[in-house]
């Protein structure tokens, strides 16, 4: 009994650490491109200008 008095406050610190980290991947973008992400994963480097929003920017259409 005496070590649920310990174990308790520490699982409940650790899962309120787990959902601060949580809330702050999400409040800091680390999830708002999946589709990108997954394309980085099965496409190899050497063929960056196949994946869609990945690659070299399109050329800019300016007057000289």
């Amino acid at each position: 009994m005496s070590g649920l008095l310990l174990l308790i406050p520490i699982a409940l610190f650790l899962a309120s650490l787990g959902l601060i980290a949580f809330f702050w991947t999400v409040k800091s973008g680390q999830y708002d491109d999946p589709k990108g992400e997954s394309w980085r994963i099965l496409v190899d480097d050497d063929f960056d200008d196949q994946i869609p929003g990945v690659g070299k920017p399109a050329p800019s259409k300016t007057k000289e």
